[in-house]
């Protein structure tokens, strides 16, 4: 299956509605992130294997950039969750901003 990354068809593969704000939103991140298309198409298959341990691929509140979160409580969940973010972040060559003090990751761009 090929799917083109519009941000519309972004947004709604990672489960939100398509509107002026959420489209202007992710058009602000896909401009900020230094070679998104390079791994753009990756992301989908990131949320999908973190979904599994309560993590998701969301629209930053506070920044123009995509993040990763982890919400579970759960050691065993985190630790995998960390393992499967480091894994895509080497993988695609993908620099990745830590949150301080919780299970979350910003999408800064490729390296």
């Amino acid at each position: 299956m090929n799917i083109d990354l519009t941000p519309e068809n972004l947004l709604i593969q990672l489960g939100y509605p398509v509107n002026d704000a959420t489209l202007e939103q992710m058009k602000r991140i896909i401009a900020n992130t230094e070679g998104f298309d390079k791994f753009a198409k990756h992301i989908l298959t990131l949320n999908d294997e973190v979904k599994r341990y309560a993590g998701i691929v969301a629209l930053s509140n506070s920044k123009d950039y995509l993040k990763i979160k982890c919400d579970s409580t759960d050691p065993e969940e985190i630790q995998a969750f960390r393992e499967i973010v480091q894994r895509w972040s080497e993988k695609y060559k993908v620099a990745l901003e830590k949150v301080e003090g919780k299970e979350t990751y910003y999408i800064l761009g490729h390296r």
